[in-house]
């Protein structure tokens, strides 16, 4: 029932919150914003119409990068992008045609790079690609504008929506798996993007094996990925046809694994994805990520998505043992909080540098190892009265952990605090359509028991446990932030034995960017 603090409560500890956290967002984000990747380098051959695999099956743009940047990092520092556009000229193909030819080898981009040392070939390079950027714009604003047309057209579902994740890992039998959730209630349908190519071979190198995506069936038709871009596609059309059915609008929720969100935004933008997971944090701590190379992706990607209209979704903060591995001491439930709470804070801290702010950053409010511990509802009503009180601008998503609960826990947790104004989302596990109309039925019954109350009762404001349990939280995260911002990340990653490896995945793909012309970031500001 809309758990809350008291009126000025902590008041003082959380604008300290905000300020540690902006501060630490200005350092961070400004380097992060002039830095290019490898996962940025795809993103920009994606944009430009470079979809697909070459013919050895493997990711084309990812391919051709590769085929440039490869062995020579310094020409990460300047992108692909204009020996790309070069060899456009050049060999007067379209920018497919072209991919497959560099991804075979008979065009090497080294050579279409050395053209660039003479300034006439420069600009006429520099003003392709900037073309080919603004073409492709065009393409995502009238993706945007298409998003509101229909919702005018088959309204809206007054939130929280509630989704789950798609579990067919093959386009064909996910479009018709999504069309039976959303008879089944479903409001949002969530997919997870394949491992991309650059992390699974870097987990690869360090003897973690990643499982290749396989169709679902031998004889299926034109076999894709859920989470590729024509799987996309097609989902999109399917959630269009079923939202028509039912009259209200279905929305589209991806989640780029790591290393690979520059990408997922600019595949979200080109197949009206409506939501999709970039979470920084979580890649650093939870998968290994360089932190420079995670906030430079997050900063490209974020960038993107406002956009393209594209709502970003955090998690709420990951879990941090580090500092307790160091020490050889468990820290407490609300210790372990505060440190999420602290990088969710710099997340969307970070997000709103970038421009997102609002309703267009919505928030995870529970940690997902929450429910395992003990007192978990009363720890739960006071995650979600920080938030509230944190990150008021900011819907929240309550999103139900991987893992079996079989007290059923976790939805009754969410039952009493869920508020009746500012959720945005409840994801609950994968389910089949059938299955899946009890859980929305029940979960939408929750929603509106919680809107029923708030309205009767009130805002109910935190006492005993839970008050003690978000005084202590709030204090972790200050210690975190402050921490951070002097001793940098290593007392919250762990130390690692090497550059490239855990907790240094990516940390040789990033570099500052040397050419301060290039019309993509002009045209993302």
């Amino acid at each position: 029932m809309a758990p809350t603090l008291g009126p000025g409560d902590f008041a003082a500890e959380l604008e300290r919150l905000r300020a540690l956290a902006s501060d630490l967002a200005a350092d961070l984000g400004a380097v992060a914003a002039a830095s290019r990747t490898l996962g940025r380098e795809r993103a920009a051959l994606r944009l430009i119409g470079v979809a697909g695999i070459d013919r050895e099956g493997r990711p084309l743009a990812g391919e051709v990068v590769d085929r440039y940047v490869g062995g020579h990092p310094e020409r990460l520092a300047t992108g692909v992008a204009l020996p790309f556009a070069m060899a456009l000229l050049e060999y007067d193909v379209a920018p497919q045609q072209l991919a497959l030819d560099v991804a075979g080898g008979t065009v090497d981009l080294a050579m279409e790079a050395e053209l660039l040392g003479e300034p006439a070939r420069r600009d006429a390079a520099t003003d392709l690609f900037g073309q080919l950027v603004s073409a492709a714009l065009a393409r995502i604003d009238a993706n945007r504008t298409a998003r509101g047309e229909l919702l005018g057209v088959l309204g809206d579902r007054r939130p929280p929506w509630v989704g789950t994740t798609l579990l067919e890992p093959s386009a064909h039998g996910a479009t018709g798996e999504a069309t039976e959730l959303v008879r089944a209630g479903a409001d949002l349908v969530r997919v997870e993007v394949p491992v991309g190519r650059e992390l699974a071979l870097r987990l690869g190198e360090l003897g973690r094996d990643v499982t290749a995506w396989r169709p679902g069936r031998d004889d299926e038709p034109d076999p894709a990925p859920t989470g590729s871009q024509r799987g996309l596609g097609r989902l999109r059309d399917a959630l269009d046809r079923a939202a028509a059915e039912r009259g209200a609008y279905v929305r589209l929720a991806t989640v780029p694994a790591a290393l690979a969100g520059p990408e997922g935004a600019i595949v979200a933008a080109f197949e009206r994805a409506d939501i999709t997971e970039l979470d920084p944090m979580a890649e650093i701590v939870g998968s290994g990520v360089d932190p420079e190379r995670a906030l430079a992706d997050f900063a490209f990607a974020t960038r993107m998505a406002r956009r393209a209209g594209t709502v970003i979704q955090l998690g709420a903060g990951p879990l941090v043992v580090a500092p307790d591995l160091d020490a050889g001491v468990n820290s407490d439930a609300a210790t372990r909080a505060g440190r999420a709470l602290a990088l969710q804070l710099l997340a969307v801290s970070l997000a709103a540098r970038y421009g997102l702010t609002g309703s267009s950053v919505i928030v995870g409010a529970l940690p997902a190892w929450l429910t395992d511990e003990p007192n978990a509802a009363a720890r739960a009503a006071a995650e979600v009265a920080v938030r509230r009180a944190l990150l008021p601008d900011h819907p929240l998503a309550f999103v139900e952990p991987a893992g079996h609960d079989g007290r059923d826990l976790w939805p009754a947790i969410v039952g009493a605090v869920l508020p009746g104004v500012g959720a945005a989302l409840v994801v609950r596990r994968g389910a089949d359509g059938p299955s899946f109309g009890p859980i929305a039925s029940a979960t939408r019954a929750a929603a509106d028991v919680a809107g029923e109350l708030e309205a009767a009762l009130g805002r109910r404001t935190l006492n005993g446990l839970a008050r003690d349990h978000a005084a202590e939280a709030i204090g972790s995260a200050e210690r975190t932030l402050a921490h951070l911002a002097r001793d940098g990340w290593t007392g919250l990653t762990g130390a690692v034995s090497e550059r490239g490896g855990w907790g240094r995945l990516g940390g040789d793909a990033v570099t500052p960017d040397a050419d301060l012309t290039d019309p993509l970031e002009r045209a993302l500001g």
